[in-house]
């Protein structure tokens, strides 16, 4: 009997409910307690990168060819994002999404502590 190579089913990665320019604050980690906004999101590792969290060194080699100074840089790395949760643009709280359709029939995500949207 042959054997068939079984080919790998793409599956979408579940979304996160949180997007890129939302303002979120970190709750676990060496960064807890700072808040931010969400620069970068990697749904397939399920990370976030945010403004001013889990600042790291990076050690770079000069490279005059591509006008790169050496040195030590420091920015943001990528945190999971069960360790962050959203800020509430309406109360200025932490709070999870919850999402609702309005009356012409659009989706939203809304604040589950005072029902303010979360769109810009």
């Amino acid at each position: 009997m042959r054997k068939v190579a079984m080919r790998k089913i793409q599956e979408q990665p579940a979304p996160l409910g949180i997007r890129h320019g939302d303002m979120v604050k970190v709750m676990a980690g060496r960064s807890k307690g700072k808040t931010g906004k969400v620069l970068t999101v990697d749904p397939v590792k399920r990370r976030i990168t945010v403004e001013h969290a889990n600042i790291i060194k990076k050690h770079t080699r000069p490279n005059p060819s591509k006008n790169v100074r050496g040195g030590i840089l420091e920015k943001e790395g990528p945190i999971h994002v069960s360790n962050v949760m959203l800020l509430c643009p309406g109360c200025g709280k932490h709070t999870r999404a919850g999402h609702t359709t309005l009356p012409d029939g659009t989706k939203t995500r809304v604040c589950r502590r005072c029902n303010t949207t979360f769109e810009h």
